[in-house]
């Protein structure tokens, strides 16, 4: 609560506890100044500019958070939520709990583990955020040589496994990346590791170029090729490097050209993708 504010005007956000063990388990984390509200269900808290958007397509979601709800107050919120959802564009409750499974899946990749050895020689931070966290593995290890990691992502499921297996300093948030519950708060270190080919990344370079006061970690595959799922400006690693000079970074750890690291996503028993992925490291100017 220290850290989090409002998505619609960045103010404070008071606390109404519904189930409480521990850390709130269920109710809405509200706005001092607007009218806004967020609720947490099953310790998950969801920091949405638009809760009914988020639902509207993710409908079975929205079914298993109403059973999951223990209170009368947060299950007759939900149903309400449904209750609005009238044309429900295509359900991805199903592809994002998969989603999940894949990356337990592949938690071994030569990828993970490079940039394991690579946070190892920064110093410790004070607080750390990543973004497209998904079921928390690389947050994990972040926590374990710093003081507060926070991760957000989109995915409930990926949120969900991440919160049953967090440490003490560290917490995850259903967040948007291009709208995220922290108003003006910067981080030491700010990681986003193959989010650039799925989130537009001129919008998602200007917001953690922002966000951070020492590090950057970044990584993609550049895979643009998603159909209709495409971004809509589509970038590769000279330009990403010009952007974070520009914006006063210095590139640190031998990352000044692009690199080619495995990355095995173990999709089923019989299908795995293999990528090779550019990692980019920054470090601020001035520190």
């Amino acid at each position: 609560m220290e850290y989090l504010r409002c998505i619609n005007c960045r103010s404070d956000l008071s606390i109404e506890s519904l189930v409480f063990d521990k850390e709130i388990q269920e109710g809405f984390l509200n706005c001092t100044k607007c009218v806004h509200c967020y609720p947490v269900i099953s310790s998950v808290p969801f920091m949405l500019d638009d809760f009914s958007s988020y639902i509207s397509i993710r409908v079975t979601l929205g079914g298993q958070l109403m059973l999951m709800a223990k209170s009368t107050k947060m299950k007759s919120f939900v149903k309400g939520v449904l209750g609005k959802v009238s044309n429900p564009s295509k359900d991805t409750s199903d592809l994002e709990e998969n989603w999940s499974r894949i990356y337990k899946r592949s938690m071994r990749s030569k990828f993970y583990t490079r940039v394991k050895d690579s946070i190892q020689k920064f110093p410790r931070c004070d607080l750390v955020l990543e973004h497209g966290s998904s079921i928390g593995s690389m947050a994990r290890e972040f926590a374990k040589r710093n003081s507060c990691v926070f991760g957000i992502d989109k995915s409930f499921y990926g949120i969900l496994e991440a919160k049953r297996h967090q440490r003490k300093n560290s917490d995850f948030i259903v967040a948007d990346s291009l709208n995220p519950p922290f108003g003006n708060q910067k981080f030491d270190l700010v990681v986003a590791l193959n989010l650039l080919d799925i989130v537009e990344p001129s919008e998602l370079l200007k917001i953690v170029s922002s966000q951070t006061r020492r590090f950057l970690v970044l990584s993609d595959p550049y895979d643009f090729e998603r159909g209709k799922n495409s971004v809509k400006s589509k970038t590769n690693p000279d330009e990403i490097r010009s952007y974070l000079r520009n914006a006063g970074f210095k590139l640190i750890q031998r990352t000044i050209n692009p690199s080619f690291i495995p990355w095995k996503l173990n999709m089923n028993p019989r299908l795995s993708l293999n990528y090779k992925v550019d990692l980019i490291i920054a470090q601020k100017k001035n520190n």
